[in-house]
């Protein structure tokens, strides 16, 4: 076959690839053809190089404030869409309804709800509705767990290879005065085993369950205190980041949240000072920077239905009040936020604010501490994964 002959062959694949992702899964419905070469692993690949994943939504799950149970209702918040359209049937390929646990580059982590007979963890693409039950990976209510999933440096070319990193509280016995500690497990799909790490962290502080975030290779879990927990994946490392400024800094209680954009790891807070974005420049020094600021002064002035908003985010002094605007979840220049009783999507660099929902379109108890994940759309297959 000559030179010329091969390139018409390749071309479908070279046009194609260049798509993004979510076109790219319209297309597949168009011919036999195409769905094959979509779905080739050699495909996605070249197609993961061209494009990087980019934010396609947010992942909404309510907890309950004062019992174990678990609430069933999940909520995709879509962030192209021009009327945010909330979708609730985005995980029912799944054989069970599920607690979501973490997202990481296209795919999602979750769990059986409890109660449940047989409890099972599982790693799924909803993109493509495929999915994976882990043996060997009972899930618990207790411990938090991570997802590491990195194309760019595990390709996915010959196999789908990602980690889960389960986190565990543990207090020293023999101390007087209580004393906490984490320790570290990581699951391999290659060997289908938890492995414990020597490594532990003394921390005092508890996790925001399931909010972890992967960046540069690192795990990072949001505390209720001033520091970040941190996890290295490879180097079986971890420790303690400070924040930009303590909560003690301020009159009343801020809010934050901890996301990813630019390969950065990144801190919002809002508080009686306004809106705060800082990014890690150097993690042994922990230096933040600070990319963005705004007062609540201002963004009343840009968005006028924030009516009387520095009053009524200053009126939050001890814990026990309902924050009145929260930062839920930030991920390359985007801001999913809770004002009131709804939900807005924030591009930080162009200042555009639109209404993503109402609270009461996510179900119950949606006020109260949620999990909230960002989703990329991803290719990325799981079958004999």
């Amino acid at each position: 076959m000559d030179e010329q002959a091969e390139q018409l062959i390749d071309l479908p694949h070279n046009v194609l690839s260049r798509l993004p992702t979510k076109t790219l899964l319209g297309l597949k419905c168009v011919s036999k053809g195409w769905h094959k070469i979509i779905s080739e692993r050699s495909f996605i690949q070249d197609q993961l190089q061209k494009h990087k994943p980019i934010i396609s939504g947010f992942i909404f799950q309510g907890k309950y404030q004062w019992c174990n149970e678990d609430i069933k209702i999940v909520s995709y918040i879509p962030v192209e869409s021009k009327v945010s359209q909330v979708q609730q049937m985005v995980f029912d390929f799944l054989p069970e309804v599920v607690v979501i646990l973490a997202s990481c580059n296209g795919l999602v982590c979750c769990r059986s709800c409890f109660p449940a007979q047989d409890p099972a963890i599982y790693v799924c693409n909803p993109s493509n509705k495929q999915w994976i039950r882990l043996n060997s990976a009972t899930p618990d209510q207790h411990s938090t767990i991570g997802l590491v999933f990195d194309p760019a440096r595990d390709p996915v070319n010959i196999s789908t290879k990602f980690k889960l990193v389960r986190v565990k509280q543990l207090k020293i016995e023999e101390k007087e005065e209580e004393e906490l500690y984490y320790t570290f497990e990581v699951y391999s799909l290659e060997t289908g085993t938890w492995t414990k790490s020597n490594e532990i962290c003394h921390c005092n502080s508890n996790l925001v369950k399931n909010k972890s975030v992967y960046v540069g290779g690192i795990l990072h879990w949001q505390t209720n205190g001033d520091k970040v927990l941190t996890y290295h994946v490879e180097n079986e490392l971890s420790w303690l980041i400070s924040v930009p400024v303590p909560a003690t800094e301020f009159n009343t209680i801020p809010e934050a949240c901890i996301g990813d954009s630019e390969g950065k790891l990144h801190y919002v807070m809002i508080s009686e000072e306004g809106l705060h974005i800082w990014f890690l420049e150097d993690y042994f020094e922990i230096q933040w920077t600070l990319k963005y600021s705004k007062s609540l002064l201002e963004i009343e002035e840009e968005h006028p239905w924030f009516y009387n908003l520095h009053e009524r985010v200053t009126q939050r002094v001890t814990c026990d009040m309902d924050p009145w605007m929260v930062p839920l979840a930030f991920k390359d220049g985007l801001l999913l936020m809770r004002v009131s009783a709804k939900l807005y999507l924030y591009h930080i660099e162009t200042g555009m604010m639109k209404e993503a929902c109402a609270l009461a379109k996510l179900g119950p108890n949606s006020m109260y501490c949620p999990v909230v994940l960002p989703y990329s759309m991803s290719l990325v297959p799981l079958n004999w994964a």
